[in-house]
């Protein structure tokens, strides 16, 4: 179907210079078909993946029937997550702009109901809010549903797989018999259907398909990984290609708590995101992927809806989507404003045939890779290195310091390649070699190749984390954290894996650690 102009629509001359103004001049095919349907009046099943302009779809339409001078609730908009709705209110905010007298009000769990029940008393003719929390207001008689002759259920897929549908058809009895009901959502599986025939009259169907369903910008792969060595793969990868941002899917809520807290364990900066988390640990986690503190963030599909972050360099499909067109919202976070981005899926077995379905769904290649080696991601590190040298020289007055190197140089046997060697290889994380003479049998230890599996005296019993074990062994032995390999706790023991070349250096300077103020004792794991 051809496309639009906004221009070529009845609307008002308010709501056509709100959408100048955001920089729309044609709509979206999604538009193009929808605005006229929903303006007429007629009750609307639209069917559309995330990133089609579906807000303005529903939003320019309902703001053209918006009565700005009577204040009461005319429309109610349903939003899975908080993201979203605040997402939505925004788009809408920005339509209505010059539209005087009218007022958007997102309401949500994780905020206070009190405010919110006050802004409500201002009245508020467009509402969009997370079903449990419309569902609250109406109960308590804040939002009246008297005026409201249109509501939409917007994401209605992700709203029902997230527990909803009771919440949805409790507001749906609230609503006057005569009015307009407009569901979008991504998919169509049966509840979706069952809803619509309930609760809608001669239902216009809209289906806008992307025909460019992924960004031609982003490099897409897969490893074969079985699953107890995904971690390991994860963390090579993120040492290979050192991506500035990364988001991580995992397909469950308890698998994002597990990697992030292994990840954490590792010394990688990673935490994550589901909806059983509280709001106000969701909003700390964002901010701090934004801010760039955090740079790994892992997350499930539902709590992924709303991030909008333009640096996320690379995506890893942890676990495979459990739908196609999960891949495409996955996948289309990296790869924004012009930048290359990739993504990586980990696959085993039969998921290689639901790999292919992808494929064929997205119309794109998604090419095996090999995993990066060890002596990879140490070569590409020493890349990396010697990259910042080059533009430090480039760009710095090296001066003094060419001078106390010459200094060295003429006081000692050193050469100046010496200096230059022992420098790149502190840069790199490699340490001195064990000057105690104890010799460690580091054979058979159960560990990866090119690591050493050791043993700790103490465990969870004793109140220790992860990130402790790492502490102390980053702090003791000078090795950089993000070396240190899997943490296996247990009650009263764990075992962690360092890279082979630091395992003299590492049990040598846990003689006399302590972890948590407690002495422990170290060991190659085979000697226990």
């Amino acid at each position: 179907m051809e496309t639009i102009r906004f221009d070529e629509l009845e609307l008002y001359p308010q709501i056509l210079r709100g959408i100048k103004e955001m920089g729309f001049e044609e709509a979206t095919p999604i538009q193009s078909k929808a605005i006229p349907v929903v303006l007429s009046g007629a009750d609307v099943i639209g069917q559309a993946q995330t990133g089609t302009g579906k807000t303005a779809a529903f939003g320019v339409p309902v703001l053209q029937k918006v009565d700005p001078s009577n204040k009461k609730t005319q429309v109610i908009i349903l939003s899975p997550t908080r993201e979203l709705a605040i997402q939505v209110a925004d788009e809408l905010r920005k339509l209505s702009k010059y539209m005087h007298g009218v007022k958007v009000l997102p309401v949500y769990g994780g905020q206070e109901i009190t405010k919110q029940i006050r802004s409500l008393k201002g009245g508020a003719q467009i509402i969009i809010g997370t079903p449990g929390r419309v569902m609250d207001h109406l109960r308590r008689k804040t939002i009246r549903c008297d005026y409201v002759d249109t509501i939409v259920l917007d994401e209605a897929d992700e709203m029902l797989n997230m527990g909803f549908r009771e919440d949805i058809e409790t507001i749906l009895e609230y609503i006057p018999q005569e009015r307009q009901t407009i569901l979008f959502s991504a998919t169509m599986p049966k509840p979706i259907l069952d809803i619509t025939k309930k609760y809608q009259h001669d239902a216009v169907t809209i289906k806008v398909v992307k025909k460019e369903l992924t960004v031609p910008s982003i490099d897409q792969y897969y490893y074969d990984v079985k699953r107890r060595d995904k971690v390991d793969v994860l963390t090579r990868l993120l040492d290979y290609y050192d991506p500035k941002l990364s988001l991580v899917f995992c397909n469950t809520k308890r698998m994002v708590d597990e990697l992030a807290q292994e990840l954490q364990g590792r010394g990688y900066f990673a935490e994550g995101l589901h909806g059983d988390m509280k709001q106000s640990q969701r909003d700390r986690v964002m901010k701090s992927f934004r801010n760039g503190k955090t740079d790994i963030l892992i997350a499930t599909d539902v709590a992924a809806r709303g991030i909008d972050v333009d640096d996320v360099e690379a995506v890893f499909n942890y676990d495979i989507p459990q739908d196609d067109e999960y891949y495409v919202h996955r996948i289309g976070r990296t790869g924004r404003a012009g930048r290359c981005g990739r993504a990586f899926t980990f696959v085993k077995g039969k998921e290689v045939y639901k790999l292919k379905d992808i494929q064929r769904y997205c119309k794109t290649k998604i090419l095996a890779q090999p995993i990066p080696s060890s002596d990879d991601v140490a070569q590409i590190k020493a890349e990396k290195v010697m990259e910042k040298i080059a533009n430090i020289i480039e760009e710095e007055d090296l001066r003094e310091m060419i001078d106390i190197i010459d200094r060295q140089v003429n006081e000692s046997d050193y050469t100046a390649m010496d200096i230059a060697a022992a420098f790149l290889k502190q840069a790199l994380g490699a340490g001195v070699e064990s000057d105690t003479g104890a010799e460690y049998d580091f054979e058979n230890t159960g560990a990866e190749e090119g690591m050493v599996r050791l043993f700790i005296n103490i465990g969870k019993k004793q109140n220790v984390k992860p990130g402790d074990v790492l502490g102390a062994i980053a702090g003791e032995s000078g090795m950089p954290g993000k070396l240190v390999g899997a943490i296996d706790m247990f009650d009263k023991y764990t075992f962690v894996e360092v890279p082979r070349e630091y395992g003299h250096e590492v049990l040598d300077a846990m003689k006399n650690a302590k972890i948590k103020g407690k002495s422990v004792s170290v060991e190659p794991a085979n000697q226990k």
